[in-house]
């Protein structure tokens, strides 16, 4: 017989075990997992949750999984990597610390066991013991004290309201900040925000330029309530939030002088060609695309409406702690095609 811990066939000794002696010499009495454990302490379903393990390997996979936003995130900590003090390094690394409640859970399962809330800012404690692992909780973000005294641009993405059922579903704030550099903003003059999502990239457009009229329109049920709500938060105010279908939803829109179009789908190449009869002379365009195959697709239309076209691709990576180091965690590539619609001539 042997005594183990939880369950021996998860990141345990049975996997050891059944090579040894094969599984029909084994039968395997599982007790309570931690995770189990520590959902429960919590009093949270867990059906939604994710989890990684940090054991023995460098934090990239906690890294891929904050990209995602998941609702709930449980880390199996590596003591001997620096344990909880690395999984809150990252998550500070991700912009992401204001979006996530962060649960220590040590010892559980033991009659001394102790499972506490940190704070951002608070200090582990001094006696946190090596058999622990952490729940990261995804809550709103409190809203700002003063919406004035943030960055200008460029705001961490944990600072934005997100879709319950799609978190991770938002132009992650080095692409915003490109974004915002191409679509050259004028002074005054009409935003377009097609398939606008949370409202991130139009939301700090209208910060930087006070003066244009931002119009944001995205399709998503609810999606317009929520970019009113991170509108508030960061103090800006959109000359309109429309939900609904894109082109449709942009007939009785005024025409614009900048368009940014995040979304479409399949029907991006009808919102291309709907903005290109509306975009004013001078007007420019920016499309972010994933793929090879959008780009081939739509930058034709641009060239064929006449536009001086550009195109890029933008790679980041942030800095994640490695042992006593700092290693760059890539983020997903994006391609960017930009228009130019010729001014008018006198």
């Amino acid at each position: 017989m042997v005594l183990a811990s939880g369950d021996p066939l998860w990141f345990g000794i049975g996997r050891l075990l059944v090579q040894a002696l094969g599984p029909g010499a084994l039968r395997f009495h599982p007790a309570p997992c931690s995770l189990q454990l520590a959902f429960a302490r919590l009093g949270r379903p867990w059906q939604d949750a994710s989890w990684v393990s940090l054991h023995g390997r460098d934090p990239e996979p906690l890294a891929a999984a904050l990209q995602k936003r998941p609702s709930a995130l449980a880390v199996l900590t590596d003591p001997g990597r620096g344990g909880a003090a690395e999984v809150r390094r990252m998550l500070v690394a991700s912009g992401l610390e204001a979006a996530y409640a962060v649960w220590l859970c040590e010892r559980l399962g033991h009659p001394a066991e102790r499972v506490q809330r940190l704070a951002p800012g608070d200090p582990l404690p001094v006696d946190c013991d090596p058999l622990h692992l952490v729940l990261l909780i995804a809550e709103p973000p409190p809203p700002p004290v003063d919406p004035a005294a943030l960055p200008l641009f460029g705001l961490d993405d944990g600072l934005f309201l997100q879709h319950d059922d799609r978190p991770g579903l938002m132009t992650k704030r080095e692409v915003r900040i490109q974004l915002l550099a191409d679509l050259e903003l004028p002074e005054a003059g009409v935003l377009w925000d097609v398939g606008a999502g949370v409202g991130s990239v139009g939301l700090e457009a209208l910060r930087l330029r006070p003066g244009l009229a931002g119009w944001l329109v995205e399709q998503r049920g609810g999606g317009a309530a929520l970019i009113a709500a991170n509108a508030e938060r960061l103090g800006v105010r959109p000359a309109g939030v429309v939900e609904g279908r894109a082109p449709e939803a942009l007939a009785e829109l005024p025409d614009p002088d900048r368009v940014l179009i995040g979304g479409g789908g399949r029907e991006r190449a009808a919102v291309l060609a709907a903005v290109l009869q509306r975009l004013r002379p001078g007007g420019v365009v920016v499309i972010p695309l994933a793929t090879l195959e959008a780009l081939a697709e739509l930058r034709p239309l641009l060239e064929r409406a006449g536009c001086r076209v550009a195109v890029g691709q933008h790679q980041a990576w942030r800095g994640a702690p490695l042992a006593d180091g700092t290693r760059l965690a890539p983020l997903n590539p994006v391609l960017v095609l930009k228009g130019r619609r010729p001014a008018a001539t006198g």
